[in-house]
């Protein structure tokens, strides 16, 4: 490595905790950990782990290797339960779905445990340790998963309300775009398309631009949620997730016929209304009863008489 690839290779890496840092302090200023306590806590354990690896590079090369692979696995796994915080704040209005897409993470959490430990134990390789293997197939399992949340937030957006100035869419678009550059670099490292250094770089720049995204997201006023006829159609699928969680009696005729009632008495109530109001005139009353303390019965007599 020559002076000038290893200077830009400090500068990149160095920048890691900077940006994050400022980005924890932004958050903290803001009382934005409050509502986002996990990546809070993913981007305070970042600058952490800067401060053991790298004297761990520079001055104990031998415990490097089990240091940066440890810090990998626990990033992955907070990284994890990022991506799920950002999934709740998007479903927050519709209490059903987040249910079920809380449902939906704890089965993806442990089917990822369950493909790592079979890849650790199936494993052959004699270039890598077993442990080794099963951290670096959950962290695909994470990235592929932050990569699906981003392409997710994409298509329903518009759906949920969800403003792509709102901070959970843009901590899932940093996550998403980095996940997807270092999928690809393992992909070109399968097949040995790149080196050892050239990914490095790469990782990094791409580490770097997300943690820029998250900086503009933390410093950008927050959105509120848009609202608007597309809404009916998620409170459509909260409605009916309700209804399968919690369904009706099959005897339960009374509830259906009294909201026909209602709707059809809904409709006569405007003309109703004014036909009291003519009578109470003509009588030289003083007042004149609410509809609202009409019984359904009176209601009925005074239509069937009128006809």
């Amino acid at each position: 490595m020559n002076e000038k690839i290893k200077t830009l290779y400090y500068i990149l890496w160095f920048a890691h905790p900077a940006l994050q840092a400022l980005i924890a302090i932004i958050m903290f200023r803001r009382r934005q950990h409050r509502l986002f306590k996990y990546f809070f806590a993913y981007v305070i354990l970042q600058v952490l782990t800067f401060a053991i690896v790298f004297p761990t590079y520079r001055y104990h090369r031998a415990a490097i290797f089990y240091v940066s692979w440890i810090s990998t696995a626990i990033s992955a796994a907070l990284g994890f339960k990022v991506i799920h915080e950002a999934f709740v704040d998007v479903f927050r209005p519709f209490h059903t779905l987040r249910d079920l897409g809380t449902v939906l993470f704890k089965w993806a959490g442990l089917v990822m445990l369950l493909v790592a430990g079979v890849v650790s134990v199936s494993s052959n390789s004699l270039d890598m340790p077993s442990w080794v293997q099963a951290i670096l197939t959950g962290q695909r399992c994470v990235r592929i998963i932050q990569v699906g949340m981003v392409l997710f937030l994409l298509a329903f957006a518009r759906y949920l309300g969800v403003s792509r100035r709102q901070q959970s869419f843009g901590i899932a678009l940093g996550f998403g775009c980095f996940a997807v550059v270092e999928l690809a670099l393992i992909a070109s490292w399968a097949g040995n398309h790149l080196s050892n250094l050239t990914m490095s770089l790469i990782n990094m720049s791409a580490y770097n631009i997300a943690l820029l995204v998250w900086l503009g997201y933390a410093v950008m006023p927050s959105s509120v949620r848009e609202a608007g006829a597309t809404l009916l159609r998620p409170q459509r699928w909260e409605q009916s997730l309700s209804d399968i969680q919690h369904p009706l009696p099959a005897d339960s005729l009374i509830p259906m016929f009294e909201g026909m009632v209602d709707r059809a008495l809904s409709r006569r109530q405007a003309p109703l209304a004014a036909e009291t109001a003519a009578v109470a005139a003509s009588n030289g009353a003083r007042t004149v009863i609410p509809m609202s303390s009409l019984s359904i019965s009176g209601l009925v007599d005074r239509v069937a008489s009128k006809r």
